[in-house]
């Protein structure tokens, strides 16, 4: 068994980073994601318990289950589905405010299923993950910040008017 865990402080505000992360449909926009979408709606929320998200990165595809969703303190996933040696135990995103904007705690538990190199490839994979959470993670907050198409057009008339 393997556990991925990954603490963060994000400069940007809790909400903004929390619906970045559950906006499944377009996780996408975060680099190592090659591509996304929304397989199920969750029950009660589009995003929600019960939504069943579709990622790819190369070169594994994973459908992920949404099991907990507290907006916007809590998103927790199972992997349900991969198309590689890998049983996953679930995953657990916390966000939580800061003064400074938002720390996370993002902990995954898997196990590689190959005989005899699981334990290595495991460490591996855990190493990767890490490192994709993180620029998951840093693109979100970069989302969760920036200005909204209206606040961006008020920014750039503003900036471009002279006394």
């Amino acid at each position: 068994m393997s556990e991925v865990r990954l603490e963060l402080e994000l400069d940007a505000p809790v909400e903004g980073v929390f619906e970045a992360m559950a906006d499944h449909a377009r996780y996408d926009r975060f680099r190592p994601i090659g591509s996304s979408e929304l397989l199920k709606e969750g029950a009660t929320d589009r995003n929600g318990v019960g939504a069943v998200r579709r990622l790819k990165a190369w070169p594994l595809r994973f459908d992920e289950e949404i099991t907990a969703y507290e907006w916007p303190s809590r998103l927790d996933y199972l992997i349900i589905d991969v198309n590689g040696p890998v049983e996953h135990d679930g995953g657990s995103i916390r966000f939580e405010p800061t003064a400074a904007g938002t720390h996370v705690l993002w902990t995954s538990t898997f196990r590689i299923t190959t005989p005899l190199v699981g334990g290595l490839l495991g460490a591996a994979f855990g190493f990767g993950l890490k490192r994709s959470f993180t620029k998951m993670l840093e693109d979100a907050a970069r989302l969760a910040s920036a200005p909204k198409p209206s606040e961006a057009g008020t920014l750039s008339s503003a900036a471009t008017e002279r006394p």
